[in-house]
């Protein structure tokens, strides 16, 4: 059973995406929104199929959301969180590998939808050049989307922080609402099964802006790893 529904729930996840990129299509062009909305029915149909894999899917803390610009820094444990913050934000701009800007289909709707690429072997260069783009979408009123550690890493591995949200907070005197999750547990990274049971993510209190760079970092880290041994251990 396990394995067909698994089969039954990626079959379908991928059709959902599929449809969707053809649906996109036209929103090249319409303005930046169109697509938006067609990247956020992606997130929502996606929640709504992991019935099928036996998976319930639990939001808390929503309420924690401020208005306007934000950084989000978000735990990453599988493909799941990636679709599902995206109708969770009014306007969210992702930081992602500049080469997947490469990938065909995909890289023309990050440039359209204004994502933030990230070159991760120009070191310094990279970081600027994330930090004035990420400066131009918070001045448009857009939540600036950052895997804190730079990539999916498996329930309970030890946490390997990248600096990058750190700078993105120094820079953008933004509040930062940090994400833990569990997601890990059922749909692991680089795995074809789909394990039942909850998935929940939890909005964090939000940090304050214009915190020390490091006051900042300890304290996201401490949030986003209490939280998430909490929903790794089903609390």
């Amino acid at each position: 059973m396990l394995i067909l529904r698994s089969l039954a729930f990626n079959l379908l996840f991928y059709v959902n995406l599929i449809l969707h990129v053809i649906v996109a299509i036209p929103t090249y062009a319409l303005p930046r929104r169109a697509f938006m909305a067609v990247a956020k029915s992606w997130g929502r149909t996606t929640n709504a199929l992991m019935w099928v894999a036996g998976i319930r899917v639990e939001f808390r803390g929503l309420e924690k959301i401020p208005p306007g610009s934000l950084l989000v820094a978000s735990k990453h444990q599988s493909v799941w969180e990636t679709a599902a913050l995206l109708p969770l934000f009014d306007d969210p701009a992702y930081v992602f590998k500049r080469e997947l800007g490469w990938i065909p289909i995909f890289g023309w709707y990050a440039i359209k939808s204004r994502m933030i690429p990230v070159d991760r072997g120009a070191r310094a260069g990279a970081v600027a050049g994330m930090i004035a783009r990420a400066k131009e979408e918070v001045a448009r009123g857009r939540q600036i989307v950052i895997f804190a550690e730079g990539t999916r890493t498996a329930p309970g591995a030890p946490p390997a922080y990248k600096r990058g949200a750190a700078r993105l907070y120094a820079a953008l005197g933004v509040p930062c609402v940090p994400i833990a999750l569990n997601s890990g547990l059922y749909w692991p990274r680089r795995k074809f099964l789909r394990y039942p049971g909850t998935i929940v993510l939890e909005v964090l209190d939000p940090i304050p802006p214009w915190l020390a760079a490091e006051e900042f970092a300890t304290r996201l880290e401490e949030a986003i790893e209490t939280a998430t041994s909490r929903l790794i251990g089903g609390g």
